[in-house]
């Protein structure tokens, strides 16, 4: 198959472009697109025979739901039911980079959405996001549109159309390339469906933000092991680079780390923030993520950073872990589910790698 790549301005994205794209959906492909946090890869959630080949494109398992993204309120409608209290969160954070996890919307006896997208829970996840490729595309399609990240499975996020095409070309008839994203992480999840709410994947709005909004809000601390995933991105391991990559705390165990690796001669890759990268040794593959007092630009980077360590041919790659707060819950989230939750706490631990 061969992928076609249309450059837009996503200010203001070329209409022909998005009328293309959008006869591909229509006809039961796929697309991949920008949005404010990573690139997705969507199918109407009208067409069974897109929706089979998004899971069939990214290698995704079919368990795992799928993020339904609208472009207004109507829209919301045909598909979840909304309370007072989740209304008022998407009048706050829509439209933005807030998933919010509903009850599905029911007709009678049959239900509004199909169980591709949801992984057959009684649950929907859906946001409305703020990227006007993104917005345009939902409206000349005149449907919500279902859609992961346009990565294949457990691969890092793309954040832009390059890395969409690491991964996906040949596989996929289309990309939009509205240059680099936003945010680039996802999306916060949100569970609405219990009391209190619980952050189920956190990302762009961070717990502190919903915590101002609606006040107590608990954030799931997930783990190994999710059997059947209630939202996207709560898999064993997720957003990983080829090489294992292995996280630390203190910067003074990530040298030590690195030292040992690189007296056994592998060749090690390092992403710290600005403040500490002096500490590796210079023969290491250093990556400079960002400064600590910029949590923006560090979430931004990630992604990037680890698929470039893919590209330098490292053998294997030691990351730094930040306090819990702000974007660095995501930034934790994400590397902890990339490393499969290995993080070295002691000399004997990095001893052993």
């Amino acid at each position: 198959m061969r992928t076609a790549v249309r450059r837009v301005d996503p200010l203001r994205p070329d209409v022909r472009a998005i009328e293309e794209a959008a006869a591909l959906l229509a006809q039961g492909a796929v697309v991949a697109f920008p949005t404010e946090t990573v690139y997705g890869l969507g199918a109407s959630i009208y067409s069974p025979d897109g929706l089979k080949e998004i899971f069939r494109a990214k290698g995704r398992p079919s368990d795992n739901p799928l993020i339904v993204h609208v472009n207004d309120m109507a829209q919301l409608d045909l598909v979840a039911v909304a309370g007072d209290v989740e209304r008022s969160l998407m009048k706050k954070f829509w439209p933005g980079p807030l998933t919010l996890i509903l009850k599905r919307r029911k007709y009678g006896d049959q239900v509004g959405i199909s169980d591709l997208v949801t992984g057959g829970l009684d649950t929907v996840a859906v946001r409305m996001p703020s990227h006007r490729v993104a917005r345009e595309l939902i409206r000349a399609l005149g449907a919500p549109i279902a859609a992961p990240s346009a990565n294949t499975s457990g691969r890092p996020s793309p954040t832009t159309a390059a890395h969409v095409l690491q991964d996906l070309k040949g596989r996929i008839p289309m990309v939009i390339d509205g240059g680099e994203t936003t945010f680039g992480v996802e999306s916060t999840v949100l569970d609405t469906t219990e009391r209190p709410f619980r952050i189920l994947r956190p990302g762009a709005i961070t717990p502190e933000d919903l915590r101002e909004a609606i006040g107590e809000v608990i954030l799931d601390a997930g783990g190994p092991v999710e059997s059947r995933p209630r939202s996207p991105g709560m898999k064993y391991r997720h957003y990983a680079p080829r090489q294992p990559l292995a996280l630390f705390y203190d910067p003074q165990i990530g040298v030590y780390a690195c030292r040992h690796l690189m007296a056994k001669g592998k060749r090690v890759g390092v992403i710290a923030p600005s403040e500490h990268r002096a500490y590796f040794p210079h023969e290491a593959m250093v990556i400079d993520i960002g400064g600590l007092d910029d949590q923006f630009s560090i979430a931004h980077n990630l992604f990037s950073s680890l698929r470039h360590m893919d590209e330098r041919g490292v053998d294997m790659i030691l990351a730094e872990l930040y306090p819990p707060t702000g974007l660095f819950y995501a930034v934790n989230n994400r590397l902890r589910k990339a490393a499969g939750y290995l993080v070295l706490s002691s000399t004997a631990e990095c001893d052993a790698l």
